[in-house]
């Protein structure tokens, strides 16, 4: 059974794969707080284009 910590590595993982067009490889070599901060700023690039619409 995956734990909390685990699921999260994996929306995290998959969420910065997605936009960036990175392999999990490339997304796990991330320390955490730099996957942390890639996943703020794609947010806030989502939030600005969805406001554009």
């Amino acid at each position: 059974m995956l734990t909390y910590a685990a699921d999260r590595l994996w929306e995290e993982a998959a969420y910065v794969a997605y936009y960036l067009h990175w392999s999990l490889d490339q997304v796990l070599a991330l320390e955490h707080p730099v996957r942390a901060r890639m996943i703020e700023e794609i947010g806030k690039i989502n939030r600005q284009l969805s406001e554009e619409d």
